[in-house]
């Protein structure tokens, strides 16, 4: 049996508008130090925020949210951000924001493989 290593996660949330504090689900970036693993899933439900929001676009938000799993893997691709080690660019992606993509708190658990656990996340609670 694998020894269980701590982790962090947020929630990837499209607040259209931040006034009334509505929001989607829209991705989970996980972040294992003791696993060096750090990385995003995401996707944008367009039914969703367009009966949240009419006059959003979809295809915008999904271009911006793409880019979060770019950062976590970090390198050249990611702009200057990906230069940061790891742990710097989780604390900036889940640093806290009053634009329309927003981190959720920051939670902890523990796990023995943080890619299954980015998947379970994903999948109970964005890609339901």
């Amino acid at each position: 049996m694998s020894e269980l290593s701590f982790f962090d996660y947020a929630f990837i949330r499209v607040i259209p508008y931040v006034e009334r504090g509505e929001f989607i689900n829209a991705g989970v970036i996980l972040f294992c130090r003791t696993r060096r693993f750090l990385d995003a899933q995401v996707e944008l439900n367009p039914q969703r925020l367009l009966a949240l929001a009419p006059n959003c676009d979809p295809d915008d938000i999904q271009h911006h949210i793409e880019g979060i799993p770019r950062i976590c893997a970090g390198g050249a691709a990611a702009g200057p951000i990906g230069e940061l080690t790891q742990a710097e660019r989780f604390h900036w992606l889940v640093a806290p924001r009053s634009t329309i993509i927003q981190p959720s708190p920051v939670h902890t658990g523990r796990t023995a493989d943080p890619a299954a656990t980015l998947q379970h996340l994903f999948e109970t609670i964005i890609h339901i």
